[in-house]
């Protein structure tokens, strides 16, 4: 099938749409963005979904509305272990149950065993990994995140690499976040969908302006097998 024909076959799906309701999805599954705070997932995942013509879902505001308060207000009333459950619940449904769509998950969902687990066995991880000055520089003027207010940003950044890198690296897909426009990041990641799933997707621009620098996909999207 072509692009055009993809394209059709995507934006036909939803409610009210008779017979294109049976089409199948241009995924399989949930794409579900993981990394580090700064590293671009809700920024990427929006414009990913735009793109796919699929539902954008934030994990953190899913908590939130399950919740009827904030994460912060979770971990001050009830403790970290208790948020952990309840975004491990959260998750475990948006992967399971719901439609395929693009899902931002906290700097700290894929670290816990079971949710890691729910999105292996019911959708696609795809790791944005940025390094340590990008991250500090996306996140130097945001005051909503508490753990960066305990102590020097870069040190609490450059720690929390350390513990959650090499956890992050079992993620399915790995795509680099660097100092580049989203877009050009939003089309990394449909070069690193496209070979994982041996589908066709939608791109704005050729494959040589995509890249800049590489024609090669994986050169440009670092991306790992983690079988």
């Amino acid at each position: 099938m072509d692009v055009m024909g993809l394209r059709k076959a995507m934006t036909a799906q939803g409610p009210g749409t008779g017979e294109a309701e049976d089409a199948a999805p241009l995924l399989p599954r949930t794409v579900v963005l993981v990394g580090l705070m700064g590293a671009g997932k809700s920024a990427i995942g929006r414009r990913l979904a735009t793109r796919l013509h699929l539902p954008f879902r934030d994990a953190d505001t899913e908590i939130e509305a399950a919740a009827g308060c904030t994460i912060a207000e979770i971990f001050a009333r009830d403790g970290e272990p208790v948020f952990r459950s309840v975004e491990r619940r959260i998750i475990s449904r948006l992967v399971k149950d719901e439609p395929v769509h693009i899902l931002a998950t906290g700097g700290g969902a894929f670290m816990d065993p079971e949710t890691r687990a729910a999105i292996r066995g019911h959708g696609v991880s795809v790791w944005l990994r940025a390094e340590l000055d990008v991250l500090v520089a996306r996140t130097a003027r945001r005051t909503h995140r508490p753990i960066l207010n305990q102590g020097d940003p870069r040190a609490i950044l450059g720690r929390l690499m350390e513990q959650r890198y090499p956890i992050y690296a079992e993620a399915d897909l790995t795509v680099v976040s660097d100092e580049r426009p989203p877009d050009v990041t939003v089309e990394l990641v449909i070069d690193a969908l496209e070979a994982h799933f041996g589908v066709q997707l939608p791109h704005r621009a050729p494959r040589g302006a995509r890249h800049g620098k590489s024609d090669d996909p994986k050169a440009e999207t670092g991306k790992t097998d983690a079988s």
